[in-house]
């Protein structure tokens, strides 16, 4: 099975079913306040120059995803990281984190920022191990969005590119 990276935009017809269960599974743990959520900024942002967004394909399927924005000048806001429901826990999203990573290093980001929901705690999880710093106490049960950040560096080894 061949893993590719594919740089696309957010109208693309691969990132619709993307897209959908994000959506799905966001409203499903927080309810239909979490599509305006989803719909607050434009997608526009997440496109060049200042914005990408990534497919992770196997074998040309859509298994996960993600994006960032600009936040500020030196720092990149991931958005909508995915891993199909169907290939979770093979470490594509730590995947999709790398590639994110080197692209916004790339691109002249040196710092990147990022929220999950408290009713996500693979996210939460998933953030930690890959080395991003909480900007919340840890100690107490989560209640808003969990904010973290990490400062980025020029990639070391192999990352996929397209």
């Amino acid at each position: 099975m061949t893993l590719s990276v594919h740089w696309t935009r957010p109208d693309a017809p691969e990132v619709a079913e993307m897209m959908a269960e994000l959506l799905h599974e966001y409203v499903s743990r927080y309810g239909p306040a979490a599509r305006e959520r989803m719909e607050r900024f434009p997608d526009s942002s997440l496109t060049p120059p200042d914005g990408r967004l990534l497919v992770l394909l196997r074998d040309g399927v859509a298994v996960a995803g993600g994006a960032f924005r600009r936040h500020d000048e030196r720092t990149a806001e991931f958005k909508r990281i995915w891993t199909h429901s169907a290939h979770r826990r093979q470490g594509l999203a730590r995947r999709v984190l790398e590639v994110l990573e080197a692209e916004a290093f790339r691109l002249g980001y040196r710092r990147v920022y990022l929220t999950t929901g408290p009713r996500q705690p693979e996210a939460r999880g998933l953030y930690l191990a890959a080395g991003y710093t909480p900007l919340f106490d840890v100690t107490v049960p989560p209640s808003g969005p969990l904010p973290f950040e990490k400062r980025v560096a020029e990639p070391v080894g192999t990352v996929l590119h397209a």
